[in-house]
């Protein structure tokens, strides 16, 4: 198989909770460690760091990778979804894993694959540690998929755990509380593997300060240990949580003494995070008169923010591209957006896509007012033809919205 025929195998044959939702989730790690068995655990042969949460998993994992890479160190980088490439989930240094490379790993293990019947993400946790090892890689940022005790990620022993947060976002499978949610997450702390906190609130900090406590594991509250930051090229307002998680762990790092990272080094990489990894889709502008920004927030805490900071910015009208995937609670959601914006509505182009004409007509309970496109792309364009110089455009609602029109 050449390479689009590799995708393409790997997307319709296997579960990918990207496309299809809860039918792709597994609560199981046995094909996970089978499959690391079978490719010789990678795994163990890599000095990894491990980032779970609920919003700023990538973002903070970006930040890290970018900050060692300036320290002069070949850094792994496995985050997911992608937008426009799957090789985008699997980077070294910023540059994605190869083609060539992709197809071999699928040919090889395929047999191995379709008899174990793995699903879509525990072969691409096996192709990114099998990638990483080959390539003899210094540290591997790895992001988990989807919660964290049961995610196919969690079978690392990283140098130190990472929670951004904790929201209520897929609570069919992580649990409705925030409690529940925080106890899943918190199963990447590892036995006396120190974990940093981002940001908590009074049930999930007792949940970490217990997890913690069981593990024997030093644990640091970000928001509360680091006072200052440094600017970075990644201006969401959201960003500046991820900063000081960021430099908590990176000093947690310096103190192993199993990295030199420099101030230099810290200041620099939070400067280039998207010049070094390639990150994409976080309060990204890509237009001016008018002002066009996406963004992939996509849950309620997500969009809060996303929402007040695009009321800071000055403009005559309100412009929105929206668009959601059909298991979200629009419930929670379509209160937070603003009912003085004029509404284009669209499918994301996945199975997951929520139709238009549903969104509208839910919007519309909201006072949310608008009209239905056939497509992201549609909606954009009438969006930019409809915008005057002195207005806002703002895509979102949906990671998926943005992978469409970047």
């Amino acid at each position: 198989m050449n390479y689009k025929e590799t995708l393409d195998w790997l997307f319709s044959q296997l579960p990918m909770y990207q496309l299809e939702g809860a039918i792709a989730y597994k609560k199981d790690l046995t094909n996970t460690i089978l499959l690391a068995s079978h490719l010789g655990n990678p795994e163990k042969h890599i000095k990894t760091i491990h980032i779970a949460g609920t919003n700023g998993k990538g973002s903070t994992s970006s930040m890290l990778a970018s900050v060692l890479q300036e320290a002069g160190y070949k850094v792994g980088l496995y985050t997911s979804p992608h937008l426009k490439d799957f090789r985008e989930r699997i980077k070294i240094n910023g540059i994605e894993i190869s083609e060539d490379f992709v197809v071999n790993f699928v040919a090889k293990n395929k047999f191995f694959f379709e008899e174990n019947d793995l699903s879509f993400f525990e072969m691409t946790v096996g192709l990114a540690f099998d990638y990483f090892v080959k390539e003899k890689i210094d540290v591997a940022i790895i992001e988990t998929g989807m919660g964290g005790r049961l995610d196919s990620t969690n079978i690392i022993t990283p140098l130190v755990s990472v929670i951004t947060n904790i929201g209520l976002d897929h609570t069919q499978f992580l649990g409705n509380t925030i409690e529940a949610i925080a106890f899943e997450k918190a199963g990447i702390i590892k036995s006396n593997i120190p974990v940093v906190i981002g940001e908590y609130t009074h049930e999930s900090r007792e949940v970490f300060l217990t997890k913690a406590k069981e593990c024997n594991s030093d644990i640091y509250f970000a928001s509360d240990s680091i006072s200052q930051t440094y600017s970075s090229d990644l201006i969401g307002d959201y960003q500046e949580h991820n900063k000081k998680t960021v430099l908590q762990t990176i000093s947690i790092i310096n103190n192993q003494n199993k990295f030199k990272i420099s101030d230099t080094a810290i200041q620099s990489g939070l400067l280039n995070v998207v010049k070094n990894t390639g990150l994409e889709g976080r309060w990204q502008q890509l237009g001016e008169s008018p002002k066009v920004i996406c963004d992939t927030a996509h849950n309620k805490n997500g969009l809060e923010i996303v929402m007040n900071q695009i009321q800071k910015e000055k403009f005559d009208t309100l412009h929105i591209v929206l668009g959601l995937v059909n298991d979200k609670d629009l419930n929670e959601i379509l209160p937070l957006f603003p009912k003085n914006a004029i509404y284009y509505f669209c499918k994301p182009n996945i199975p997951r896509g929520l139709d238009g004409s549903i969104l509208k007509k839910i919007a519309a309970e909201f006072q949310l007012k608008g009209k239905v496109y056939n497509s992201v792309s549609e909606a954009y364009k009438k969006a930019l033809q409809n915008a005057s110089k002195s207005d806002f455009l703002y895509l979102g609602g949906s990671t998926f919205v943005v992978s469409e029109i970047l």
